[in-house]
């Protein structure tokens, strides 16, 4: 591969590191073709982008982009693919479900929401992670559920008025 190649293919990783605010590193090396396309399905059906990369090249991309992932540079070895996504848990469950059937893909480490998780044992705490979008419902939740009470409160009260105010006129 010549020099020039390898520069695109790292100003390209640079680009989508920084546009992306969560990324995973796995290892999905020992799939056969079917498998491998169809973790590349669910992937899609998913909104999850799915790239294998040579560890020398993704290194340079992470060193050069706007993250501080430095804790992900000792998961660089072997077969790596990263996984780019919009929602912070989803490549975490797509893992685990892939990996009830085969025993890959395996998480390396991963980079959300400015923070580093490395291995293996650190997926189920992805998948407990909330995305900004699930805080913010949980939140508007929360703050709603004072008023509705109090909504409620007035409300039942007001028919009850409303009801003691009628039989008073039929009598």
């Amino acid at each position: 591969m010549k020099r020039s190649e390898k520069q695109e293919i790292i100003d390209s990783l640079i680009g989508q590191i920084n546009s992306s605010s969560h990324f995973y590193l796995t290892d999905i090396a020992d799939l056969n073709a079917s498998d491998s396309s169809n973790l590349r399905r669910l992937c899609y059906s998913r909104d999850v982008k799915l790239v294998v990369v040579k560890n020398t090249l993704l290194r340079k991309a992470l060193e050069a982009s706007e993250k501080e992932a430095s804790e992900l540079y000792e998961v660089l070895s072997g077969n790596t693919s990263i996984m780019f996504c919009e929602a912070a848990n989803v490549p975490a469950k797509l893992i685990k479900e892939f990996s009830k059937k085969k025993k890959k893909p395996l998480l390396k480490g991963a980079y959300v929401e400015e923070s580093v998780y490395v291995g293996q044992d650190q997926l189920e705490v992805l998948i407990a992670v909330k995305s900004k979008n699930e805080l913010l419902g949980d939140l508007v939740g929360l703050l709603q559920s004072p008023m509705r009470n109090v909504l409620g409160a007035l409300q039942s009260g007001g028919n009850t008025i409303h009801g003691v105010l009628e039989t008073l006129a039929k009598r």
